[in-house]
Order: C-alpha cells, then structure tokens, then sequence
C-alpha cells in the first residue's frame, strides 16, 4: 500500500489518498504533477483506495507538496525510513 500525501497552502496538516500497487501511486503522483505544470486553477479529485467511500477535492492552485510514501511496514519502505517530507533524513546525519 502506498500512501499520496498532498500539502496545501496555508494547511498544516496533509490530505492523504492510497493506492494498493506502486505503479497507481506513481502514475497518480504524476497526474498531480500534471495538473500543477498545467499553470491554470481547477479541481482536481482524488479518491481512496483503501477507503473507497474516500473522495476530496482540492484546487490545483492550493496544492504545495505532493510525496508518496510506502505504507508503515510495507516490503517497499527500505531503510526503515520516517513517514513525511524529511523522513530520509537521520536525526544523527551531523555527527
């Protein structure tokens, strides 16, 4: 299971969709990407997988940050790594 998270501007906290297989995550990743290149406003739907009754909106001109992310305890997480935005980095990187 992989988990979309998307950042929007002035929201601290991040909506998530999931989807089952790597290659629907990326595929959806690149479809945000897609809409965020494309330079004009409009909305964008994004459903669930996993919740399937799971369904938001967001306007493509809110959308900061998009990532995604191996679900906790998935084969795919190597390295152990931190669920969100700075999750590859170590907390003893500096000494």
């Amino acid at each position: 299971m992989y988990t979309i998270d998307i950042i929007l501007r002035g929201n601290p906290v991040a909506l998530s969709v999931q989807r089952k297989e790597q290659t629907a995550a990326v595929a959806l990743y690149k479809e945000i990407l897609a809409a965020l290149s494309g330079g004009q406003a409009r909305p964008l739907e994004l459903t669930c997988e996993k919740m399937t009754e799971k369904r938001v909106a967001v306007m493509t001109s809110d959308v900061v940050a998009v990532q995604i992310v191996p679900a906790k305890g998935s084969s795919a997480m190597l390295g152990g790594g931190k669920p969100g935005f700075f999750g590859s980095f170590d907390d003893n990187d500096d000494e």
